[in-house]
């Protein structure tokens, strides 16, 4: 296909002189109207508007522009004989290119001011459907919604023909465009109409873009792709940027995720190490010395930080580095890495390096995961609890140091997974029991993996102790208080144990599975 007459709204004005300029250097008549038209002129391309090509004002403070026959009947016309001598009847002549893209109703509503009446002001109406025109009729009219795509249609434009193929990708690109679209002015209302801003929304519109391939899913023989949810769904957006090292993988994302989740939350400068999305080392300290804080954490459990995911919450230092270098690492998360630091580590070609920004607004929003062909949905677990305000029900409260350990030890057990038991003592992370199906074998296991003796740890228990077993093995290896949120019908039977066990026992009240 040749191309004689386009038509041009765009309210992203990249690139619009120099596809004009092109347009006119192949003698393609522009049609445009509004703001596209002005650009043009002032870039001295020749251009008609709408309201020329139509005969019909612009009407509804430009609400109703390309809304007319002459216009949607020279995009959907067919080059059959029969639509063809119906245009020529009309007076109609032949739209071959549409290039639209639409009002920014996405960056409007990000403005936390804005109004609803603004924001509805910035629905497009008649964009989406020349858009929706051109790409139903892509058999003979191309559509552009993207100015990165100018590029390839000034280079066809020069090859004298627009392949099919083309304008396929060019159609499907467009469906999707104007699917997104639609969604995020959907999500929009939907948020306005809740009534209950803790419920989930009757209907949430998504859109997912792949950002990369993988190179396999879990395991090789699973294929696999990271996708990203446009804005406005409620889903925050976990930016990074990938300085060195091969490509993740999809069970690296699954790890780094967990890591960078986890040491957002931590007190001091902290280092954890994630394997197989569960924590098997994590430590805060009080100085800045970050290279200390993974020290510690390595310490938890060295045998298991082999291949494991390293996330900190300061920058990595030369120091650091060094010692990062010392062992097989797949990931290091960090908030920056200094110039030094950096070199070191690229040096382990393989070593995937991720810069990420604190940011608290990645542990809110909503959570989805596949479930039997649906979506599971529901709120990020953002629950923080102060220890200070938790319910001291044993007879002995907890000690200053305890109640410091104790607030650690509640932050990791929120990231590990259910049945969750770890031990903490000075800031350290010293055992895990994880996955359990019985909470008192997650405190054996926690127990058999520990380095360190346990003797003055302090617990963190993710949900209640249904029985006393889970605190009397707990205090028997050497735990002197424990956390946990209460609510168990033999609540009385733990306290009683806490009491003989001489253990500070507090409730939380709250409960933090992780499946």
């Amino acid at each position: 296909m040749t191309i004689a007459r386009a038509l041009v709204s765009v309210s992203d004005k990249t690139g619009l002189t120099e596809l004009g300029e092109a347009l006119t250097r192949h003698q393609v008549q522009i049609i445009a109207s509004g703001g596209t038209r002005r650009a043009l002129e002032q870039a001295g391309i020749p251009v008609l508007s709408v309201s020329q090509y139509t005969g019909a004002p612009e009407i509804l403070d430009g609400r109703v522009k390309t809304l007319h026959p002459k216009v949607h009947g020279g995009i959907l016309a067919r080059a059959t004989p029969e639509h063809l001598a119906q245009i020529q009847q009309q007076g109609m002549a032949l739209i071959d290119l549409v290039v639209v893209n639409l009002y920014p109703f996405v960056r409007t509503i990000r403005d936390p001011q804005v109004s609803e009446a603004e924001a509805i002001e910035q629905i497009d109406i008649g964009g989406p459907t020349l858009i929706r025109s051109a790409a139903k009729n892509h058999e003979r009219v191309t559509v552009v919604v993207d100015p990165q795509d100018y590029a390839a249609l000034i280079a066809a434009l020069e090859a004298g023909e627009i392949p099919l193929a083309m304008r396929r990708r060019c159609a499907a690109k467009a469906f999707a465009h104007t699917a997104g679209y639609d969604a995020a002015i959907s999500n929009y209302f939907q948020q306005r109409l809740q009534t209950d801003a803790k419920a989930a929304p009757a209907i949430l519109s998504l859109q997912l873009t792949k950002q990369q391939d993988l190179r396999y899913g879990e395991n090789p023989h699973q294929q696999g792709g990271f996708y990203l949810p446009q804005e406005l769904a409620g889903i925050p957006r976990w930016d990074y940027q990938q300085l060195a090292g091969t490509e993740l993988s999809y069970n690296n994302f699954l790890d780094a995720d967990g890591a960078w989740a986890l040491v957002q939350e931590l007190p001091g400068t902290a280092a954890c190490i994630i394997k197989h999305t569960n924590p098997c080392g994590v430590a805060s300290v009080d100085s800045e010395n970050i290279a200390e804080a993974f020290r510690r954490a390595r310490a938890t459990d060295p045998v298991s930080a082999f291949g494991g995911i390293v996330a900190v919450n300061r920058p990595v230092s030369e120091e650091l580095a060094q010692e990062l270098q010392e062992i097989f690492l797949e990931v290091v998360i960090a908030p920056e890495f200094s110039p030094a630091a950096l070199e070191l580590l690229k040096r382990k070609k393989k070593l995937r390096l991720l810069r990420c920004a604190i940011n608290d607004e990645t542990r809110r929003g909503w959570r989805l995961r596949s479930a039997w062909g649906g979506i599971l949905v529901q709120r990020a677990d953002d629950s923080y609890e102060n220890l200070t305000e938790a319910r001291i029900v044993s007879p002995r409260p907890p000690t200053t140091q305890e109640l410091t350990d104790l607030q650690l030890a509640w932050v990791i057990g929120k990231h590990v997974k259910s049945n969750a038991i770890v031990f903490v003592r000075d800031g350290q992370l010293l055992g895990v029991g994880a996955g359990q199906m019985s909470r008192v074998d997650s405190v054996k296991l926690a127990v058999s993996k520990a380095q360190f003796p346990l003797q003055g740890a302090v617990v963190a228990s993710d949900a209640f102790f249904p029985f006393r077993d889970g605190l009397d093995a707990a205090a028997q290896a050497g735990a002197t208080a424990v956390v946990e949120p209460g609510g168990s019908v033999r609540d009385e039977e733990v306290i009683a144990a806490a009491a003989e066990q001489n253990v500070a026992l507090l409730f939380t009240g709250v409960r933090h599975f992780r499946h």
